[in-house]
């Protein structure tokens, strides 16, 4: 089977939840392997929803487009949050800060939100890089629209990319790293027959040590070491979420 799909829970105790704008959270641990992240559960408003969390070691760094904590920096975790569809709130970036604190995260962090169905995630690998990825399809379209296509709302379908390396790279190779893992996503949903590049809420965070004195590896195209591996894995992750969407 191409990356890893839907994946059995094991529920624990959940902890006594803090209340955000009215908004009760509870999470519940599940036990996954730490570099595709933790699946959460978390009940809010009437619905059961799921999170991927990434509880990240204080040497690495993160290039993401996401709507909380995007840009290039350290960061403590990553959080990929399932939201109802026909999301009502016009503040996602509270929202995701909200779901982080009531996981008792403190520190920077990147967040992404998506209307798909989180616990339905799948992953790639490749020479140890590993591209966890949640894939919604419902609203999708080419990059290059009609400026008559950009005026309509966005629901938050989203396809989510989070990849994880143990190289360091530099800043350069960094943002080439989300380019190289975006061109991989259009590649896997050519693949997979559909007629797209993606959805227009779209992100994607890439977490690599932080470069010591040599300054990382300096390139993270589709033809480097690292963004081939990158690329295969992105790859394996959205084909197979394509398939199964």
């Amino acid at each position: 089977m191409i990356g890893g799909a839907r994946q059995p829970r094991e529920y624990g105790t959940p902890p006594v939840p803090p209340s955000h704008q009215g908004c009760a959270i509870r999470s519940v641990r599940v036990q996954l392997p730490a570099q595709r992240g933790e699946l959460r559960d978390r009940h809010e408003d009437g619905h059961h929803l799921h999170h991927l969390l990434w509880r990240l070691d204080p040497s690495l760094r993160v290039c993401s487009s996401a709507v909380l904590g995007g840009g290039i920096g350290p960061r403590a975790w990553i959080l990929n949050a399932q939201v109802p569809g026909g999301y009502p709130r016009l503040d996602p970036a509270r929202h995701l800060a909200e779901i982080a604190a009531a996981e008792g995260l403190t520190g920077p962090g990147a967040g992404l939100m998506t209307a798909a169905d989180v616990a339905a995630y799948t992953t790639g690998h490749d020479g140890g890089v590993i591209a966890t990825v949640t894939t919604g399809l419902g609203v999708r379209g080419w990059a290059a629209a009609p400026e008559s296509a950009t005026h309509a709302p966005h629901r938050p379908g989203t396809v989510n990319i989070v990849v994880t390396l143990p190289t360091a790279l530099s800043d350069a190779a960094l943002v080439n790293a989300v380019a190289t893992a975006t061109e991989a996503k259009v590649q896997a949903l050519l693949d997979a027959g559909l007629d797209c590049s993606g959805t227009p809420t779209d992100a994607v965070c890439v977490a690599a040590p932080e470069p010591g004195p040599d300054g990382g590896e300096p390139f993270a195209g589709p033809r480097s070491t690292w963004g081939a591996r990158i690329a295969r894995a992105v790859h394996t992750a959205v084909l197979a979420g394509a398939c199964l969407s």
